[in-house]
C-alpha cells in the first residue's frame, strides 16, 4: 500500500501560482516598482506570489566561479540572484527590509500569499558565511572549497551548525517580514531530513506555511514539502506542442511520477518559468507557434491535476525573452512588455486567465478529481472524476485540425455542456464521444 502525502493547507488545493521575477517584471526591477502591480494579479484572481531569490547575490567578477549558463549569457553580469553572498540581507537592486514588508503587507491586503525562493544548494565565493564559518562548505582533502554542479561552493550539511545557520534565515523571513513560505531551489539535492526539521521550527511560526520542492523526489511529500515541481511534465508539454511528439509522452510520463509518489501527491503545473525563458529565450512558444498554441497548453495545465503555475507575463501574451542574469546594471535589460495588455490578443489573453482562474476556484472537481487518459496519437484527452460528476478534457496541440472517437461511456444524449472551449465540437455515437478540434482547439465539459 502506498504512503500517504502530508495534510496540505486547504486553501492549496485550488490555487494558482504566479511566478514573479523582479528583474523582467517591470522597468525599475524593484520590489516598490512590483508592488504597484500586485493589484493586477489579485485581480486576476492568483492566490500565490512566488518571488526569484532577492537576497543579496554574489558580485565577484571571476568567471572561474560562474556558471557555464552565467557566461554564455554574454550579459557580463556576476549577481546571478542564484549564487548567494548574504542570506539574510536584500539585494539593494531590489530595494530594502521596508521595500520587503511593505510588500507582503500590500500582498496580504490583497489576499495573496508570498513564498520567497531558498537557494541553499551552493553559496557565492565571495558569501559571508564562508569567512565566518570556514566550515559551512565543503572542502577537499587540502582544505580548499569545493564547487558543486554549477561551479559554486556547495554547502556543508554534514555540518549540524549550518544547518541551525539556514533554519534561522529560513524562521527569519517569516518571523520579519510575514512571508508565507518558500521555493526551495534543487530541494532534492538536499537531505530531506534537514527540509523537515525546516518546516517544523517555521510552522510554529505560521500554521499554514507554504513549502514548495524544486525537484521530483517522492519522499518529500510525507513531511517536508505541500507540493513539488513536475518537470518532466513541463518537458513533455514542450515536446508536444514545439516537436510535435506523440501525446501518449505526457500520459506515460504523469502514470510515471504517480507511480513513485505517494498517494495524494501535489504537483506545479507549466510549461514555462525563468529557466526556461532565458534558456530558450528565442524559441518560447509564444513566439514559435504563436499565442492559439500557448492557450491550449494554458487551458491543459489548468485542467490537470495539480497546481497551475503562470510565468511572468503570460497573462497578456508577452513574448519578450528573459535573462536571469540581464539586469539595469549589467547586459542587456530585458522587460516584460505591459504595452501588450492593451491589443486584441492580449486582452484575450487576459480573458483566458481569469476564466481559467474562476474555474479553478469553483470547480471542485478540477482540484481534487482523479484523472484518467485515454490513448491517442493526435489528441490530448482524460476525464477528471469526482463523486457523480465527470468532466472531459480534449486538447489539440497542433497545427492540424484533429477528429477522434473514444469509448467513454457517456451518460448524456443531450448536447455537451462546455465548461469552457475553443474550436471544439462534441457530439455523441452510442456512448462513445466524438471529438473534433480545430487547430489548437481544446474543450473542457461535463459528460
Amino acid at each position: 500500500m502506498k504512503e500517504q502525502t502530508r495534510k496540505a493547507p486547504e486553501f492549496l488545493s485550488n490555487a494558482v501560482v504566479y511566478q514573479l521575477f523582479l528583474r523582467p517584471f517591470t522597468t525599475e526591477g524593484t520590489l516598490a516598482g512590483a508592488e504597484k502591480m500586485l493589484p493586477h494579479l489579485a485581480g486576476l484572481g492568483v492566490d500565490i506570489v512566488y518571488l526569484t531569490p532577492i537576497v543579496e547575490a554574489d558580485d565577484d567578477m571571476n568567471q572561474e566561479f560562474w556558471s557555464p549558463r552565467q557566461k554564455a549569457s554574454g550579459m557580463n553580469n556576476p549577481k546571478n540572484p542564484y549564487r548567494m553572498k548574504d542570506y539574510f540581507k536584500i539585494d539593494p537592486e531590489y530595494g530594502t527590509d521596508d521595500d520587503l514588508k511593505h510588500f507582503v503587507k500590500v500582498a496580504h491586503e490583497l489576499g495573496l500569499r508570498i513564498l520567497l525562493d531558498l537557494v541553499y544548494l551552493h553559496c557565492g565565493p565571495k558569501a559571508n558565511l564562508i569567512e565566518e564559518h570556514p566550515d559551512f562548505v565543503m572542502r577537499d582533502e587540502n582544505g580548499n572549497v569545493k564547487n558543486g554542479p554549477w561551479l559554486f561552493p556547495a554547502l556543508n550539511f554534514d555540518n549540524p551548525k549550518l544547518r541551525e545557520y539556514l533554519w534561522s534565515n529560513m524562521e527569519y523571513f517569516i518571523r520579519e517580514f510575514d512571508v508565507d513560505g518558500y521555493r526551495c531551489d534543487v530541494a532534492s539535492a538536499l537531505p530531506v531530513d534537514f527540509w523537515e526539521e525546516g518546516r517544523r521550527r517555521i510552522e510554529t511560526l505560521k500554521a499554514d506555511v507554504i513549502m514548495l520542492s524544486e525537484g521530483e523526489r517522492p519522499e518529500d511529500q510525507l513531511h517536508a514539502f505541500d507540493f513539488n515541481y513536475a518537470f518532466k511534465t513541463a518537458y513533455a508539454i514542450q515536446d508536444i506542442f514545439l516537436k510535435g511528439e506523440s501525446p501518449r509522452k505526457l500520459m506515460e510520463t504523469w502514470q510515471k511520477l504517480f507511480d513513485a509518489f505517494p498517494s495524494g501527491a501535489r504537483f506545479i503545473r507549466f510549461f514555462e518559468n525563468h529557466d526556461f525563458v532565458s534558456d530558450n529565450g528565442e524559441k518560447r512558444m509564444e513566439n514559435v507557434l504563436g499565442p492559439e498554441a500557448v492557450e491550449a497548453a494554458l487551458a491543459l495545465i489548468f485542467a490537470l491535476d495539480g497546481i497551475p503555475f503562470l510565468y511572468n507575463g503570460q497573462e497578456i501574451a508577452d513574448e519578450t525573452r528573459h535573462s536571469i542574469w540581464g539586469n539595469r546594471f549589467h547586459g542587456k535589460t530585458f522587460h516584460i512588455n505591459w504595452e501588450n495588455a492593451l491589443t486584441p490578443v492580449g486582452q484575450k489573453r487576459l480573458d483566458l486567465i481569469r476564466e481559467l482562474i474562476d474555474l479553478r476556484h469553483s470547480e471542485e472537481i478540477l482540484a481534487e478529481g482523479s484523472l484518467k487518459w485515454f490513448e491517442s496519437d493526435r489528441l490530448i484527452v482524460f476525464t477528471r472524476t469526482l463523486e457523480e460528476r465527470t468532466l472531459l478534457v480534449a486538447v489539440n496541440p497542433s497545427r492540424k485540425i484533429a477528429e477522434e472517437e473514444f469509448p467513454l461511456a457517456a451518460t448524456r444524449t443531450t448536447g455537451p455542456e462546455f465548461l469552457l472551449e475553443r474550436g471544439a465540437h462534441l457530439a455523441w455515437k452510442g456512448k462513445n464521444a466524438e471529438i473534433s478540434l480545430l487547430p489548437y482547439g481544446f474543450l473542457i465539459a461535463e459528460i
